[in-house]
C-alpha cells in the first residue's frame, strides 16, 4: 500500500514540487523573514545497514533526576551510529504510565536522510521501546504529538519533498499507528505544528488545528482545520501576519490562540473565535503583539544548522483563578546580545493584551551565554513549567544542560532555576545536519512534567565523538531541592563492536536490576504536589 522512495523518484519529486512551489506563489518572504525553509530535502535514503555495534543505553542521573534514553533497539540497548533529535512528548491523561514521544530518526549520522521515528512507555517513562518508523523509507521530518482527554494519540509528520503532512492516530498508547488519510491529505507546510480541542463542553470539542510557514506550505495557505480526528482537512486559509515558526492551543471556551512570529523580533498572539464552529470557514477576530524582549536565533552557535528556539503558546484550563490565561514563551536574543534568554508573557484578558516580558532564567545577565529550546506546559492544577537548555556553566558557553522552573501564581513569579541534566557537547553527532533539531517538549500534570529532549551522552568510539539521542525526564517542584543539585557520576559508555554481522548485543542490562514502576494512577487535583517515588536504576555501563 505504501512504496518506499528510490533516489529516482525522489530527484523527480524534488524537480517537480520547486517547479510547482515558484509557480503557486510567485512571491519571496516578506521583508526581514527568514529567506527559505528550514526543512530541506537533500540527500536520498541511505544504503540498509547491518548493525554490528550497540551499547548499554544511557541513564544519566543528575541529582534526583534521571534521563532514560528512548531510541533504543529491540533489545533496550543504544544504536551505535543513529542519531535521533527533535522529540515530542505526549502523554496519555488518563494514565501518566503510557507516554509517546516522535522525533527525527536518522539511521545513520552519514546521511542527513530523515524519518519519523516513535517510542512507547508503559512504565511512567522508565522503558522505551522503538518499534520502527511510521513509513520505513520515507523522508519525514518536524514530529509533532498530541492527544485527546481519553487518551488517544495523535502524530503530525511533514513529507519534506511536498511539503505537505499526515496525521497519524494510535489507540494503543503509541505502539502502533494509522495513517488517517492519504499521504498529504492534511495539506501543511515547513514548521507545521498542531492541537486538539480535549474540552467536552466546546462546541469543537475534538476538532484539530494546524498552522504552517506559509510561504513553504503544500499548497496555497497556513491554516487548516479537521472537524473529524484528522481524517479530512478544510482548504487552507491565510492567517494574518502569516505567522510562522510558533504553536497554538485552545481555551476551555473553544477559542483557538495561535502564537508565532515573523521569525525575528516580531510576535503575535493571534485568536479565532469561531474555528470551534464547524458551520463557517474560521476566521481570526483578534490580532495582539507581543513584546517577548528580543529576536528568535536561527545559526547560534550552539545550534549553526537550526534554531535556538521557537514560539510555545499555552492556554491555562484549571478551572481556577489563572483558567483561560494565555502564555508565551521564546528563547530570544536581547536587543544587541548575543546569546539568548527564556523569555515569557501572559495574557489575563484572552489575548488581547500582554504583560512586559519576563526573563525566567535566573542567572546573571550574560550576552554570551545561551538558555535555548525553551518551551512550558501548563497542568490541570494550573502550575506552568519550563524546561529549556543552557550553557551558564560552561567556560565554552557551549556545553548545556538541561534547566527547569516553575510558576504557581500564573507567571507573575517562578521558582528558583534548577539544573536538571548532566553537561553534554550540543555540536557532536551531528547527521549532516548541523543541529540538534529546532525544539523540545514538555507535557505537565499535576505533579510534575514529563520531559523530551535531545543530548550527546552516549559516546562512538567509530566516530570518535558522542551521539545525538532522545532522552525522557521527570521533573517536579519537589524533584529539585536545591537550585542546583550535586551530579553524579555519570561515566560515558563505550560501544563494543562485532566482527559478526549479527544484531546480538555486545553489552546488556542485567535484567536483575532492570527498575521497576509505580503505575502513576489516574491524575486528580491536589492542593500542593506530591514527590513521586524515585525507581531503583538500571546499572550503569
Amino acid at each position: 500500500m505504501r512504496s518506499s522512495i528510490n533516489s529516482v523518484c525522489n530527484l523527480f519529486i524534488l524537480l517537480t514540487s520547486i517547479a510547482s512551489l515558484t509557480s503557486a506563489y510567485g512571491q519571496t518572504p516578506p521583508a526581514g523573514r527568514f529567506p527559505e525553509p528550514l526543512e530541506k530535502y537533500e540527500m536520498a535514503p541511505a544504503p540498509h545497514i547491518y548493525r554490528l555495534e550497540v551499547s548499554p543505553r544511557m541513564i544519566s542521573h543528575y541529582g534526583p533526576f534521571v534521563s532514560y534514553q528512548v531510541n533504543v533497539d529491540a533489545s533496550g540497548n543504544n544504536i551505535v551510529g543513529d542519531a535521533a533529535n527533535e522529540p515530542s512528548i505526549s502523554v496519555d491523561p488518563t494514565d501518566g504510565n503510557k507516554i509517546t514521544i516522535g522525533w527525527r530518526q536518522f539511521d545513520t549520522y552519514t546521511s542527513d536522510f530523515r524519518q519519523a521515528g516513535f517510542g512507547y512507555s508503559t512504565d511512567a517513562g522508565l522503558t522505551w521501546h522503538f518499534p520502527g518508523t511510521l513509513q520505513p523509507g520515507v523522508f519525514r521530518s518536524d514530529p509533532v504529538t498530541n492527544s485527546d482527554e481519553t487518551g488517544t494519540f495523535f502524530y503530525l509528520s511533514l513529507l519534506v519533498n511536498t511539503f505537505c503532512g499526515d496525521i497519524w492516530r494510535s489507540t494503543s498508547g503509541g505502539q502502533t499507528w494509522t495513517e488517517q488519510s492519504p499521504d498529504g491529505g492534511a495539506h501543511s507546510g515547513d514548521k507545521e505544528w498542531f492541537t486538539v480541542d480535549r474540552t467536552p463542553t466546546s462546541m469543537g470539542h475534538g476538532f484539530q488545528y494546524q498552522f504552517w510557514t506559509e510561504i513553504y506550505a503544500c499548497e496555497f495557505g497556513g491554516f487548516s482545520r479537521s472537524t473529524d480526528a484528522g481524517a479530512t482537512w478544510q482548504t487552507p486559509i491565510s492567517i494574518p501576519n502569516a505567522p510562522q515558526w510558533g504553536t497554538l492551543d485552545v481555551a476551555s471556551n473553544g477559542n483557538l490562540f495561535i502564537g508565532g512570529g515573523d521569525s525575528g523580533s516580531s510576535f503575535w498572539c493571534i485568536r479565532s473565535s469561531n474555528a470551534q464552529n464547524p458551520a463557517v470557514t474560521p476566521t481570526f477576530d483578534q490580532v495582539t503583539t507581543v513584546n517577548l524582549g528580543g529576536s528568535l536565533v536561527y545559526g547560534g552557535a550552539v545550534n549553526p544548522g537550526g534554531l535556538a528556539g521557537q514560539i510555545f503558546i499555552a492556554v491555562d484550563r484549571s478551572g481556577g483563578s489563572t483558567n483561560n490565561n494565555v502564555y508565551m514563551v521564546a528563547s530570544v536574543s536581547p536587543f544587541g546580545g548575543n546569546g539568548t534568554d527564556v523569555m515569557f508573557s501572559r495574557s489575563t484578558d484572552g489575548g488581547a493584551t500582554f504583560s512586559a516580558p519576563h526573563r525566567i532564567n535566573d542567572d546573571p545577565v550574560n550576552p554570551d551565554k545561551w538558555h535555548w529550546f525553551g518551551t512550558i506546559g501548563v497542568a490541570p492544577n494550573g502550575r506552568i513549567d519550563s524546561v529549556w537548555l543552557d550553557s551558564r556553566n560552561a567556560a565554552n558557553n557551549i556545553d548545556s544542560q538541561l534547566f527547569y522552573s516553575y510558576s504557581t501564581d500564573g507567571g507573575v513569579t517562578w521558582a528558583p532555576n534548577v539544573t536538571v541534566s548532566n553537561s553534554f557537547n550540543p555540536l557532536e553527532g551531528w547527521p549532516i545536519q548541523q543541529k540538534i533539531g529546532d525544539y523540545i517538549t514538555v507535557v505537565s500534570d499535576n505533579t510534575g512534567g514529563d520531559v523530551a529532549y535531545s543530548a550527546t551522552y552516549n559516546f562512538n568510539p567509530s566516530r570518535g565523538q558522542h551521539e545525538q539521542d532522545v532522552y525522557f525526564v521527570r521533573v517536579s517542584p519537589s524533584g529539585g531541592p536545591t537550585p542546583t543539585p550535586t551530579a553524579t557520576v555519570s561515566p560515558t559508555p563505550t560501544a563494543t563492536p562485532t566482527a559478526t554481522p549479527t544484531a546480538t548485543p555486545t553489552a546488556t542490562v542485567t535484567p536483575s536490576s532492570t527498575p521497576t514502576a509505580t503505575p502513576r494512577p489516574t491524575p486528580t487535583p491536589r492542593s500542593e504536589p506530591t514527590p513521586r517515588a524515585r525507581p531503583t536504576p538500571a546499572p550503569r555501563p
